[in-house]
């Protein structure tokens, strides 16, 4: 039986039947739940709400692009602004229009010339969808426009059921969608990058693995590895919540479903080795273009914590620099919560990613990989709706520094 569906349901056979009075109206007979799959993809009015506030922030986004490119052109002294795209083709935009525009070894190129750009570090599934929707639309950054556009709106309604699921309030949904929303490093959701597809992916493959839909959760935590790598993290607290929750024979039988997220990285891992001899190619990629060479935690904090405050680098690289610090230290704030709380799966999920991101030369792109954090923003909507002033306080605090980074990124400028 579906998880979906109460095993208590009455066959419409089996109802008792009530005899109707003369004068009476017959009475209304209770509502079958809808299937499993009906039940997912309708749209309950708390949905809408979400969908609502998804859209005005994405509104709210494409108003500061446009302003940007008026207010913060790339030449002080022109006369006319850039294309109306272009605040969103910065930074690792290129990298995935050149992967799925020339593949990953155009003509022969690769690892070893002098200016390769390491793009086997990106995983294949964000390259390979924005060259399938290429065909349809021609731009490239529409296109992928487009898919985060869709992308997003899929992750919020998953994040919004996942909250109201953990917290049983109505209101804990929205919520969690407004903090993800207005987070930030939010912007990224919003642009050609990898954020709103991966939870588009991993958020409702989560859910499924909450109501014990084994099969379902694996096989869209394999679609997530095709994305980041991160999907492999995703699978491993899945598999976590699999063994901490099964009680039954029949739950054991779906055990090989959790080996499925394996596959898109090995597979992955076997075409770089076939064109470039090197199993970890796209790791070694990641060393040579990003400084990813491991260094123990405290290395990299104490690095870290150098060039953001010893005026080693510029003012703009110094602030990002500090933003990776304080994500760092709301991550390790969060994971001790979440072992506190003995919530065990999603604090594997954290530990793993805090290690990825926090054991490099140097921390980057943190600040970003918080929007792939899921607890904290269950975490923050809980904490919201015991505290009634936590969500102005939050919001108060938080839109200046949102404000800073969608511009900074908006204008081309390093945002993590």
């Amino acid at each position: 039986m579906s998880p979906f569906i109460s095993s208590s349901v009455t066959r419409p056979s089996e109802r008792p039947t009530v005899p109707v009075q003369p004068g009476n109206k017959p009475p209304e007979q209770p509502r079958l739940p809808l299937p499993a799959d009906r039940a997912t993809l309708r749209l309950s009015p708390a949905d809408r709400e979400v969908l609502w506030l998804y859209l005005l922030t994405r509104l709210a986004v494409w108003i500061t692009a446009y302003c940007a490119r008026w207010l913060y052109p790339a030449k002080p002294d022109t006369r006319y602004p850039d294309s109306v795209l272009a605040p969103f083709e910065h930074w690792d935009w290129a990298h995935y229009v050149n992967i799925a525009r020339d593949g990953y070894f155009p003509g022969g190129a690769g690892p070893g010339l002098s200016d390769w750009d390491n793009r086997e570090a990106f995983f294949p599934g964000f390259p390979l969808l924005l060259r399938a929707v290429h065909l349809v639309v021609p731009h490239w950054t529409v296109a992928g426009l487009l898919i985060s556009f869709a992308a997003g709106a899929v992750a919020v309604l998953a994040l919004a059921r996942i909250a109201r699921l953990h917290s049983g309030h109505p209101s804990a949904g929205r919520r969690a969608t407004l903090f993800l929303l207005l987070s930030p490093c939010a912007v990224f959701l919003a642009v050609g990058y990898t954020e709103a597809l991966f939870l588009a992916l991993a958020l409702p493959a989560w859910l499924a693995a909450q109501r014990h839909n084994w099969a379902l959760a694996a096989i869209l935590a394999a679609l997530a590895s095709t994305v980041r790598v991160t999907g492999l993290f995703l699978a491993a607290a899945i598999a976590l919540h699999f063994l901490l929750t099964s009680r039954t024979h029949r739950h054991w039988r779906s055990l090989p479903w959790l080996a499925l997220p394996a596959l898109p990285a090995a597979l992955y891992s076997w075409y770089l080795h076939a064109h470039t001899g090197d199993w970890m190619a796209w790791q070694h990629a990641q060393e040579r273009g990003w400084h990813r060479v491991f260094h123990t935690p405290w290395e990299a904090w104490s690095r870290t914590w150098d060039v953001a405050f010893s005026h080693i680098q510029t003012t703009g690289y110094a602030g990002m620099f500090q933003a990776e610090l304080l994500a760092m230290a709301v991550g390790l704030l969060l994971l001790a919560l979440l072992i506190r709380r003995r919530r065990w799966p999603e604090a594997l999920y954290l530990a793993l990613n805090l290690w990825a991101l926090g054991t490099s030369y140097w921390y980057m792109s943190i600040p970003r990989a918080t929007l792939v954090w899921w607890p904290l923003w269950i975490v923050l909507a809980d904490w919201s709706l015991r505290r009634p002033r936590f969500t102005t306080i939050c919001l108060c605090l938080g839109a200046p520094l949102t404000t800073v980074v969608t511009l900074t990124f908006l204008t081309g400028r390093w945002a993590g």
